[in-house]
């Protein structure tokens, strides 16, 4: 055996061997550790404190009270950027500056590694024995020193543990002997453990309780506006200062950050030339909220910039399920509140919505082999991750979703810079064309829900596979729009659906012409009489070419077109068409079909408005008579039918006839339709107008304010019909003498349809006919007399001498000027 030979010096800090040809043992003995005395109770905070904190509420109290339960946890739990760690900070540093006796821990918890090394610290501090030993395991060490009373009162807080892997998951299992991280934070009569989080269902695993969970949200707007005082002191313009808040989603980084963005351009920069740039576009918006200052009390791994904040977490969520982020997406594009689960669940959208030929694109289609369930089951879980993550809160019903505004904006970054943008813009144009129904009033209910996110939609440019129900969405919306008197936007909508539809199906498709007249009748509605009827003669004639004279459509066209004359008072050219159109109807569809029937009642209205009483009660017993027989005394046509023969009675002073015809009308539409159909209001409106002709004006006034108070509310007070209400109601306080209160309200009607409608249009031209009235009624002579001139003058520049509101105006001025 060869011989083996070490040598040990003074210096030496190895051995050496020569030739071996058999086995060495050699064992180490490091030397004892030295023993360290114990420090007293330290608040090991990372963060100075921050002397621009804002103290909101009672959040602070909230984590006191709960802190001083035994083994408390309490999880702060919020979006990213909305304070959760600076609540946290504050709490520590108030716990350090009054209770000196309590030990404070800050562990970053975003990582496992970060854990590991926070929990590290945390043994440092305390010098715990052993800790320095290579197989120290460091996080037992810490939870048995944490489990021990006997070393004081403690609080730990676990700031970003935004992730379940962090304390669920094995990856290190030989340095914890197979522990997760949350099997090491003890439950300690002596401590507490605060949790900041963005997730909460890991808030709820880590605290155990759902009564342990405070969730913040953005800040009070007074506090708000506090902190920005606090970043930019002084402020210029307080009012300034809270729009600016508010267009910031009352996000606290949000806010720190535009400040920050305004002292490093100052005095080049101020809270009003900020928030002029951030109402600029999108584009100007993410560029401002992706400025990062940074910040010495955030987490050096954080972010600074919100939208980046926020785009950590969508990454996140799209790695632990796509579909969640892929609903988010989506939702990004809708109105940021009111968002209906039915229209994210295709399996809840109605079929037939969609053409045929465009249905392939939306993939809605139902299955039958029970994956629907499981879809449903899917979609209940991507909410609920996006609910833990607070990117989206629910309404008390839980059926509609609501995001806040900046996080819209971010997810659109977001997709953007995933080359996704179109994909999501695509699929909302297709949720809502499959989801928004036609203008009618049994759709009013829907389309109110769905109205705030149409207006969203109408900004976004379709594709070529989109475009065609991009169009009929706009026509639908545009239709409903006119519904309620919203003209303008109407006639916006309706533009851009009749300008799509004539590029994309050609200018004599059908569903062209429908968006072509429901336009002409926009029109029509703003004054704009000369450009309505040129349109409706281009749908007349052009259905009489493609489809034919005596098609539904082309009479529908005929019956508009004479709607068109009738209002203008070109009474003969309107009864001409409603003649033609009517021996049409008979002999194609029949004496008694619904459309003959409503082309007589038409008819007959023609000849009531030219005081021709007699024909007109003939065609409307005919009318009324038919009705009843073939669809029954209270199906609504027949009703219409009574009230119209009902007001050529109140026409010729047969006040009884007319009061029990109307009564009777208005009973049954109240029963049938409830009390806020427009029929049913209509039918009150007529009976007032009966009791008015008799001198009846409690009577008269109690429904006209009824009627007036119901449209206000289902129509808004600027709808048409609404302000006729208002003119009605001061046309009978006018003739109680109550000359005030009617010319309060003559004034407000006018003034509403100047605005809405222009100062020629008839309406408006109506309305200062009657305020002249309520100033002559005052003894304000001249100034009546000045309204009635130029009201006459207008009206005859808009209608034409003839036009009997023309003639009754020229006569009031001439008797009122002699």
């Amino acid at each position: 055996m060869a011989q083996m030979s070490a040598s040990f010096g003074s210096e030496n800090q190895g051995f050496q061997v020569g030739h071996n040809h058999g086995s060495i043992n050699a064992e180490f003995h490091l030397p004892p550790e030295r023993r360290e005395t114990p420090p007293g109770p330290i608040a090991a905070i990372p963060f100075s404190r921050d002397p621009d904190f804002v103290n909101r509420g009672d959040l602070l109290d909230q984590i006191d009270r709960r802190c001083c339960e035994p083994a408390a946890r309490v999880a702060i739990v919020g979006l990213g950027g909305i304070g959760k760690s600076q609540l946290a900070i504050e709490f520590a540093h108030r716990i350090a500056a009054g209770q000196p006796d309590t030990w404070v821990f800050w562990v970053h918890a975003g990582t496992q590694a970060s854990v590991q090394e926070g929990f590290r610290t945390i043994a440092d501090t305390v010098k715990l024995p052993g800790r320095n030993q290579p197989k120290a395991d460091i996080p037992q060490l810490v939870y048995g020193w944490l489990s021990n009373e006997r070393n004081g009162r403690w609080i730990m807080i676990l700031d970003s543990a935004d992730n379940c892997d962090v304390f669920y998951c094995l990856t290190r299992s030989d340095a914890r002997n197979g522990r997760p991280f949350a099997t090491f934070l003890p439950q300690s009569r002596n401590g507490s453990i605060i949790i900041t989080t963005r997730n909460k269902d890991l808030a709820f695993r880590l605290s155990g309780r759902r009564q342990s969970i405070i969730e913040i949200g953005p800040m009070a707007q007074t506090d708000a506006v506090t902190l920005l005082e606090k970043k930019l002191e002084p402020l210029p313009d307080r009012d300034i200062a809270a729009d600016l808040v508010r267009a910031l989603d009352l996000v606290p980084l949000a806010i720190s950050q535009a400040a920050a963005y305004i002292q490093a351009r100052a005095p080049r920069s101020s809270p009003k030339k900020y928030l002029a740039e951030f109402r600029e576009s999108e584009r100007k918006r993410s560029k401002l909220l992706e400025h990062d200052a940074g910040d010495l009390r955030r987490d050096g791994g954080a972010s600074n910039a919100i939208l980046t904040t926020w785009q950590i977490s969508f990454d996140h969520i799209r790695s632990l399920r796509r579909s969640a982020a892929d609903l988010l997406s989506l939702m990004s594009f809708f109105d940021r509140q009111g968002i209906p689960e039915w229209v994210l669940k295709p399996s809840l959208i109605a079929k037939g919505t969609i053409p045929e030929r465009c249905r392939d694109e939306t993939g809605d289609e139902d299955s039958d082999d029970g994956s629907q369930d499981n879809a449903d089951g899917g979609f209940e879980d991507d909410v609920k991750m996006l609910r833990d993550y607070s990117l989206i809160v629910t309404d008390a019903g839980g059926d509609q979703f609501e995001m806040h505004r900046l996080v819209q904006l971010s997810t659109r970054r977001w997709l953007r810079a995933c080359g996704q943008l179109e994909t999501f813009k695509q699929q909302c144009i297709e949720r809502m064309a499959a989801s928004f129904p036609t203008g009618e009033y049994e759709n009013w209910a829907t389309c109110r829900s769905l109205f705030a996110h149409l207006q969203v939609v109408l900004g976004y440019r379709p594709n070529e596979k989109t475009v065609e129900i991009w169009a009929m969405l706009l026509h639908n919306g545009g239709w409903y729009a006119w519904s309620q008197g919203r003209y303008e936007l109407a006639q916006q909508m309706l533009r851009k659906a009749k300008k799509a539809r004539e590029k994309k199906l050609g200018k004599e498709d059908i569903a062209t012409l429908a968006s072509i007249s429901i336009f002409a009748v926009v029109l029509l509605d703003r004054g704009r009489w000369k450009e309505a009827e040129s349109l409706q003669v281009q749908v007349m004639e052009t259905r009489k070419r493609v489809l034919g004279e005596e098609h539904p459509d082309t009479l529908t066209s005929m019956a508009n077109l004479a709607s068109m004359y009738w209002n203008q008072g070109r009474w003969k050219e309107a009864e001409e068409l409603q003649a033609k159109e009517l021996d049409i109807c008979s002999r194609v569809l029949g004496e008694e079909h619904p459309d003959t029937l409503t082309s007589m009642a038409n008819l007959a209205s023609t000849y009531r408005n030219q005081g021709r009483w007699k024909e007109a009660e003939s065609l409307e017993v005919q009318v009324m008579e038919t009705f009843k027989r073939v669809l029954g005394e209270e199906h609504p046509n027949t009703l219409t039918s009574i009230g119209n023969l009902a007001s050529t009675y109140r026409n010729q002073g047969r006040w009884k006839e007319a009061e029990k015809l109307e009564a009777q009308v208005m009973e049954t539409f109240k029963k049938e339709l409830g009390e806020e159909h427009p029929l049913t209001l209509t039918s009150m409106a007529n009976l007032a107008s009966t009791y008015w002709n008799q001198g009846r004006w409690k009577e008269a006034e109690s429904l006209e304010a009824q009627v007036m108070e119901t449209r206000k509310k289902v129509r808004g007070e600027e709808h048409p019909l609404t302000l006729t209400s208002m003119a009605n109601l001061a046309s009978t306080y006018r003739d109680q003498g109550r000359w005030e209160e009617a010319e309060k309200l003559d004034v407000q009607v006018m003034e509403t349809f100047k605005t809405k409608l222009g100062a020629d249009h008839p309406d408006t031209l109506a309305s200062m006919n009657n305020l002249a009235f309520s100033w002559k009624g005052q003894d304000r002579h001249t100034d009546a007399l000045n309204l009635m001139e130029d009201c006459a003058q207008a009206l005859q520049r808009v209608l034409g001498a003839d036009h009997p509101y023309t003639r009754s105006s020229l006569a009031t001025a001439a008797k009122w000027s002699s």
